[in-house]
């Protein structure tokens, strides 16, 4: 949607977070709080600004903490009513979900995370961030297979909607998990995302990678991680390595070793050098 096509206060209000994102804060306040009130108004009432106008706000720490979910749900439901299944919609279930994870509440946050899907109408990249965020979850429950699953369906819609970054680190997290055990006679990871089946209850799973999958994930990050092999922390390009040699791949080795005048990270050095 082209800027043209938002309404005067919508335009303001995108402005206005973008000043944000670039670090120009200090005028926040005032003006969030004038455009809220705009919102509100008979002459400009517009209820998905002042939603979102509202959602913003919450996340600026505007209010007590106590507050803040029930604004962050208040505003997710407003935009459910107005615009099921638009980006915007799925940004603030993104938000309640991600208020709910950082409270420790991560069923809470997995049941936000359900209501985004396919059938929902959601865009790709909400998708693709969802499943990623699920993914993480699911890791840090032990339920790895599972998670497996997650990530790599994320990596997939994030890489469909040019999120490229995201998209890689959802095989960084996925080829980590992967590297616990890899066996020739695992389903492959599509098979497994497209007849995944709801499970009738919760807990830990484990199912192996097919080395096809982790191929195929490390001959795309390869290229992309080497084009600056600098940095003190490369635990990425570490675990290139340990796949490599799990897969018996010498050539990813080699790739690596043709960066080593670039490389920074003593422990990465130790490992080509062992």
């Amino acid at each position: 949607m082209e800027n043209s096509d938002f309404s005067p206060l919508m335009s303001e209000l995108r402005t206005l977070m973008e000043q944000v994102r670039q670090g120009k804060s200090e005028d926040f306040l005032l003006k969030s709080n004038d455009i809220l009130l705009r919102s509100r108004s008979s002459k400009e009432k517009d209820p998905e600004v002042e939603a979102l106008t509202r959602m913003q706000r919450a996340l600026f720490g505007i209010g007590d903490d106590e507050s803040t979910g029930s604004e962050l749900k208040w505003c997710m439901e407003r935009l459910n009513a107005i615009s099921a299944g638009s980006i915007n919609h799925g940004v603030s279930i993104l938000n309640l979900a991600a208020w709910h994870r950082n409270k420790g509440e991560t069923m809470m946050a997995l049941a936000m995370h359900s209501s985004i899907s396919p059938s929902t109408g959601h865009p790709i990249q909400i998708l693709g961030l969802s499943r990623l965020e699920v993914g993480r979850m699911l890791a840090s429950l032990d339920d790895l297979s599972t998670a497996m699953r997650h990530l790599w369906a994320a990596r997939g819609y994030l890489n469909d909607s040019g999120m490229a970054p995201e998209s890689l680190t959802a095989s960084l997290e996925w080829l980590d998990i992967a590297l616990e055990e890899v066996s020739d006679i695992a389903p492959r990871m599509q098979h497994r995302v497209e007849n995944a089946k709801p499970r009738s209850e919760p807990g830990t799973t484990w199912i192996p990678a097919n080395p096809k999958d982790v191929r195929e994930v490390v001959e795309m990050l390869l290229p992309v991680l080497l084009e600056d092999a600098s940095g003190m922390d490369r635990a990425d390009l570490g675990l290139l390595i340990d796949a490599a040699e799990m897969l018996e791949e010498d050539g990813w080795i080699t790739s690596i070793e043709d960066k080593v005048g670039e490389i920074q990270d003593p422990r990465l050095l130790d490992l080509l050098q062992s």
